[in-house]
């Protein structure tokens, strides 16, 4: 159906966008400084060269910035370019038919002496139409490049003028569009800090931040504690819900319905007489206490991160307050959150049916807020599936307008669609099904995914071996190399990862029971004291892990791993390199926690820059050990009581001036 502005002289096509999430629905996601990558078909009707541009602007900006589209083949195009500030970005396409390099294209290919003297006419009158288009000396040159054209010069040296290369590349900045078509859709680009692509979450529960058994942990604990985590290498520290606990129905240890008088309950039951969402555990200490947490550990290149669980306790001051925030039962109680056969009657969820949903909706952005002035700016909230969608678009768009550095990590261990779905609603960072991919196969299939998919341009992945609700069985059989494997595999396959520490460095690994992945006496419900300075902790490890990310761009980044073969199935090899191949990281992983592996790696020599009569170097980062390898397949034996992996940089051999060789 023609529209009221519909012009039948716009020729070009411009079809099959890339990335466009769901026809322009929702935007993709990039961080600071990274580049967008844009690709489209743009064609026309017959033999005419048609021109396709990149435009692209910040959302609050009336401006539109262009980028010349280069061809990669079958009428295929690609431009790019760089986010450099926070926020919203749009970008879209226009073709155009370019009746300048289409009389250029056909000129050089004319013969006939008769045809050239006209085509020369025509070009002159197209390049004049250029001068009148641009300004000062560019107009000038253009103009004399037109009469010259034009004139009485012999045949052949007016020819050559025309074909002259370098005003040609003049002509094509000024030219006539007058029928370009406009790709009809604004597409969007939101743009995050690089913690958003690029991070290492610890995750500890601030209650048992204490050396003293049976003792409540403060602010000024965790605060203390600030320096174990620095160590490690961590940037991000997420604290579970530090607001008042409920006492009605209260927790008590391993999720018995009854708590004794000494139980602290379930953080996530939020509310009491001390108050709620915008509260601090008394026992935790005040506000003052939790903002100076935060600076400190800002100090340490630290950002804290708050759990946000919009749920209530009995005690909730909103139960009182806003009674139809809530389901009522017939028999007049509220409806507590379950999941048959799981019953959580420690914890009523909001109805988003409520008739007073906007004020609940402006309520629940208040809180984020609240936490934002208190200057936390990355927020895990807690199971985002179970509540309205239309709250999250509606709420994170909200949020990232005024405060753009803001991140968000839905812990969405739910269906493939609604996992993806809150990505693309806004939410930066994801929990997945990494825990519970342990193979080669269900590794490689599923990286694979996250990295290559349709997906990626949405949804980033944190890769979490372990949380307070999820310890796996083969966290649980595996024993301290297990943790080892998880912990390497989460921190080289993925940019972003977290742990569930101290647990998780302590290889803690009793579940509550067979065929459950509850912990036994779980912090979820009780205060643990524990060793930091166990001699078989894993923090050094983790530390080394952590440094080694720091210093190599390559695992700074989710979509270039790659996976290579090995002929081991119980051996997992796969790489990242940076666009330049100077940083070549190649990482192999023992996946049997119990049994020595070896196997032969296979790797593309060519794609790295090798040549297969030299030899290379692998510097296992380690351990520092140096091997030099030679060919495409090369044998490794990993035994998983020591260290289950390589983590190498491939470093090039060099010849100086003196024939000596060294390897970088």
């Amino acid at each position: 159906m023609q529209t009221p502005n519909f012009d039948g002289r716009k020729r070009a096509v411009v079809q099959r966008v890339t990335p466009e999430v769901d026809g322009g629905r929702f935007p993709v996601k990039r961080t600071l400084g990274e580049a967008v990558i844009v690709e489209a078909d743009a064609f026309a009707d017959g033999h005419d060269q048609v021109r396709c541009h990149l435009r692209y602007r910040r959302q609050d900006e009336a401006h539109w910035f262009e980028v010349a589209m280069e061809p990669i083949g079958s009428d295929r195009w690609r431009g790019s370019f760089t986010v450099e500030q926070l926020g919203r970005y749009e970008y879209g396409l226009l073709a155009w038919v370019d009746h300048f390099r289409s009389w250029r294209h056909d000129l050089a290919r004319r013969t006939d002496h008769q045809d050239i003297s006209q085509a020369l006419q025509v070009g002159a009158g197209l390049i004049e139409k250029c001068a009148v288009r641009a300004d000062g000396e560019d107009a000038a040159i253009l103009s004399d490049w037109a009469l010259t054209l034009a004139g009485d010069a012999p045949l052949e040296q007016r020819l050559e003028a025309a074909l002259d290369e370098s005003r040609a590349h003049l002509a094509d900045r000024y030219p006539e569009r007058p029928f370009a078509t406009v790709y009809g859709l604004e597409l969007g680009v939101i743009v995050e800090p690089v913690r958003a692509r690029f991070s290492a979450w610890y995750e500890a529960f601030p209650r048992s931040c204490t050396d003293e058994a049976g003792e409540h942990g403060s602010f000024h604990d965790c605060e203390a504690r600030l320096s174990y985590v620095a160590e490690m290498g961590f940037d991000v520290l997420y604290l579970p819900p530090i607001h008042p606990i409920g006492r009605t129905r209260r927790k008590g240890k391993n999720n018995t319905l009854i708590a004794g008088p000494d139980d602290p309950g379930s953080p996530w039951a939020i509310g009491a007489e001390d108050g709620g969402h915008r509260c601090t555990h008394p026992e935790l200490g005040t506000l003052e206490d939790f903002r100076s947490l935060v600076s400190h550990a800002q100090a340490l290149g630290i950002d804290i991160a708050l759990d946000i669980a919009f749920q209530c306790a009995p005690d909730h001051p909103y139960l009182s307050e806003h009674p139809s925030w809530f389901r009522w039962r017939p028999d007049g109680t509220v409806q507590y959150a379950e999941n048959p056969p799981k019953k959580y009657e420690d914890i009523y969820p909001f109805d988003f049916e409520s008739e007073d949903w906007r004020n609940l909706w402006d309520e629940l952005k208040g809180v984020f807020e609240f936490w934002i002035e208190q200057g936390v700016s990355i927020f895990r909230v807690d199971n985002p599936h179970t509540k309205a969608f239309t709250f999250w678009e509606w709420v994170i768009g909200e949020l990232k307008r005024k405060h753009p550095q803001t991140i968000f990590l839905a812990e969405a261990f739910t269906r493939p669609a609604v996992l993806h779905y809150l990505a693309k609603l806004g939410f930066s960072q994801s929990y997945n099904y990494f825990p519970w991919r342990n193979t080669k196969r269900e590794l490689t299939s599923y990286l694979s995914e996250l990295s290559r998919g349709e997906g990626r341009e949405y949804m980033r992945a944190n890769l979490w071996p372990n949380t307070p609700d999820i310890l796996t069985e083969y966290l649980q059989f595996g024993g301290r190399p297990a943790f080892m494997i998880r912990l390497i595999l989460a921190s080289t396959l993925g940019a972003s990862y977290g742990i569930y520490g101290p647990p998780f460095e302590l290889f803690e690994n009793e579940p509550i029971k067979p065929g459950s992945e509850e912990y036994l006496n779980s912090e979820k419900y009780q205060i643990r004291n524990w060793d930091l300075l166990r001699q078989d902790s894993l923090k050094d490890l983790i530390a080394r892990i952590n440094h080694i990310r720091r210093d190599n761009p390559a695992l700074q980044y989710d979509w270039n791993l790659r996976f290579f073969p090995v002929d081991n199935d119980e051996l997992i090899c796969y790489g990242k390199t940076d666009n330049g191949l100077d940083n070549i990281i190649l990482v192999v992983v023992n996946l049997d926690p119990y049994h020595t592996q070896t196997g032969w790696v296979e790797l593309p020599l060519e794609e790295f820059g090798l040549e297969p009569e030299h030899p290379y170097q692998m510097h296992d980062l380690l351990s520092d050990a140096r091997y030099l390898w030679h060919g495409e397949r090369n044998y490794v034996e990993l035994v998983p009581q020591e260290v289950p992996a390589h983590i190498f940089r491939l470093r090039r051999r060099v010849r100086t001036e003196r024939d000596f060789d060294y390897y970088m």
